[in-house]
């Protein structure tokens, strides 16, 4: 998938105009990029069109229009765009009480390796999390995580042929694995272009 530059982005006074309409198809378009798996776990698959979302919404939110500052979020952002051979995907621990998410995250450290993707009939492929910085410490993991999978061409192959997909969570304290649907699934391929 193509990086954004900044020709693909909207100036802030054009965005002002264009949101209600963007975000709506960005909000609509998320919906089949979605997958919990268990209770308190979901993968938002990301790509171009959701991080373009993303960094207009940093800019408007920021004020930036200077050139630098808005190269600096195409920086930042336009590594979660998937380049063909994986999925990206922001992973987010949800818990409403605060208590209860300050408990739990203290007892999932380290879950960030343990999330995996399963193209059917191929091994799991464990998730590359946080290639920008380290979000977890030894006593507790953060709520947010950053997830590249990377598939290897079989698996990349079986998928784009309509194999089915899963992932999963592999720690002692949160295991829980979920298949995607054939929505989700067409809208996930589509990145391994």
């Amino acid at each position: 998938m193509k990086l954004l530059t900044h020709n693909d982005l909207m100036s802030l006074e054009e965005y002002a105009r264009e949101r209600a309409e963007f975000r709506s198809r960005v909000m609509a378009h998320k919906t089949r990029r979605r997958v919990p798996v268990g209770p308190n776990f979901t993968l938002y698959f990301e790509d171009r069109l959701t991080i373009q979302y993303q960094v207009q919404e940093m800019l408007r939110a920021e004020r930036t229009f200077e050139a630098d500052g808005i190269q600096e979020e195409l920086e930042v952002y336009n590594p979660l765009i998937p380049d063909g051979s994986n999925l990206k995907a922001t992973a987010m621990f949800e818990f409403a009480d605060r208590e209860e998410r300050a408990k739990r995250l203290g007892e999932l450290a380290g879950v960030e390796g343990h999330i995996w993707a399963q193209a059917e009939g191929h091994d799991k492929v464990i998730g590359i999390a946080n290639e920008d910085l380290e979000r977890s410490t030894e006593d507790k993991t953060s709520a947010v995580h950053f997830l590249r999978f990377e598939f290897d061409q079989d698996s990349l192959a079986a998928l784009k042929e309509g194999a089915g997909l899963r992932f999963g969570v592999d720690h002692d304290r949160y295991r829980h694995e979920a298949g995607v649907d054939r929505g989700t699934l067409e809208a996930l391929v589509k990145d391994l272009d």
